[in-house]
């Protein structure tokens, strides 16, 4: 039992939670805007050696976004992050070919072998008979964490987290999620199609009722965008962390990768068929999701930064708290920090330079030099200390 994160999440005072999309290697667009974050909360509150697990109480993600929220929750810096980020990155998200994915088992390839010794290490894990890696329930976790999964065998979304109150946390149950090696769910978050075999993860393991579940990457479901999932699990009822509401007691901060349009100006119906529905249709659906829960988030919460949503909805920050954007009670404080990689947002970045194509695709690994770029121009520019008041 993890007493410490107990203790964390039943303490009083407001509470603060951190989102991140998934997007491959440009997450590395999240992890330059979460540097900005964390180095600006070291300045304010005199401390230089802060880290964002100290700072965020719950930290989530989907497919890369995972990763990052899972290396925050150990208690890693963001450099400790961007240097992981810049080291393995090939590894992450090079789309391998047919014959390189089919050398590796599931659990042996390169990018397991890479995410067990960083988080194995990262929690200190001493290894046992019964958990030679860390575990989703290892007491050093510093911060309630959720992934996001896909679970192909029952084709459904999975949520995954180190909730100590959860139903299937309960360490009684022979399949209880914390016996999970963490390694193995963040890998399993990431399992792009197309980029990685799925994971295989055994619940019950030793046990009569041992069973199996297929994985593939959490960014494959509506949940790309964590956000408003991860204000589910820390308010509602059949969660039990019973978080209060209220934009003075909830701070939600949620992380993009960069949006684009993929819009299609010159597009000729005769060229509508199978194989361009079956190319376009999964990312329409993804992006589509992720930015109606972004709608959700701004009329819910009081948006205090966020770029433009469309020419109707515009950006829904509030101009103050005496001037509401739509007829109920604000539950929580919002932050959006997403940017416009298209050719318009590029230039206005002062960044016209960059081929918007490279900042675009979660594969473009030959060009993070260009990725971190347009995350540290937009952090310089976007993230300020002023959005987070009352909560610093």
């Amino acid at each position: 039992m993890n007493h410490e994160l107990i203790n964390r999440l039943h303490s009083p005072g407001p509470k603060k939670i951190l989102a991140c999309d998934g997007g491959g290697i440009l997450g590395l667009i999240s992890v330059e805007i979460l540097a900005k974050i964390e180095a600006d909360l070291q300045a304010a509150l005199g401390k230089p050696d802060l880290v964002l697990a100290d700072y965020f109480d719950f930290v989530c993600g989907t497919s890369t976004g995972a990763i990052i929220a899972t290396c925050i929750g150990t208690g890693m810096s963001m450099t400790q992050i961007r240097q992981f980020y810049l080291e393995s990155g090939e590894q992450m998200f090079d789309k391998a070919s047919l014959l390189k994915r089919l050398r590796y088992e599931y659990n042996s390839e390169p990018l397991a072998d890479k995410l067990r010794a960083e988080l194995d290490g990262a929690l200190r894990h001493t290894p046992t008979d019964q958990e030679p890696h860390a575990t989703l329930g290892d007491e050093k976790l510093r911060t309630l964490l959720m992934m996001v999964l896909r679970n192909h065998s029952t084709d459904s979304p999975w949520p995954v987290s180190n909730n100590p109150f959860a139903l299937f946390n309960q360490r009684e149950r022979k399949d209880c999620n914390l016996k999970l090696p963490l390694w193995q769910l963040v890998r399993a978050s990431t399992a792009a199609p197309t980029f990685f075999p799925p994971e295989v993860v055994t619940l019950a393991e030793g046990t009569a009722e041992e069973y199996r579940f297929t994985f593939v990457d959490g960014g494959v479901t509506t949940y790309n965008n964590p956000a408003f999932l991860a204000f589910q699990m820390a308010t509602a009822r059949p969660y039990a962390v019973n978080w209060a509401t209220g934009q003075d007691r909830l701070l939600i901060v949620s992380v993009g990768t960069g949006g684009a349009a993929k819009s299609l100006p010159d597009l000729n119906t005769d060229d509508m068929n199978l194989l361009h529905y079956a190319k376009s249709i999964p990312s329409a659906l993804m992006n589509a999701a992720a930015a109606g829960w972004d709608m959700s988030c701004r009329l819910l919460g009081e948006c205090r930064h966020g770029g433009m949503i469309d020419q109707e909805f515009g950006d829904m920050v509030s101009a103050s708290a005496e001037d509401p954007n739509w007829t109920g009670p604000k539950l929580f404080t919002y932050l959006r920090y997403d940017p416009d990689v298209n050719p318009s947002g590029l230039r206005n970045l002062g960044l016209g330079y960059i081929d918007p194509s490279i900042v675009q695709v979660m594969d473009s690994v030959a060009h993070v030099a260009d990725i971190q770029i347009v995350g540290s121009t937009y952090a310089a520019k976007h993230v300020d200390i002023d959005h987070f008041r009352g909560f610093v």
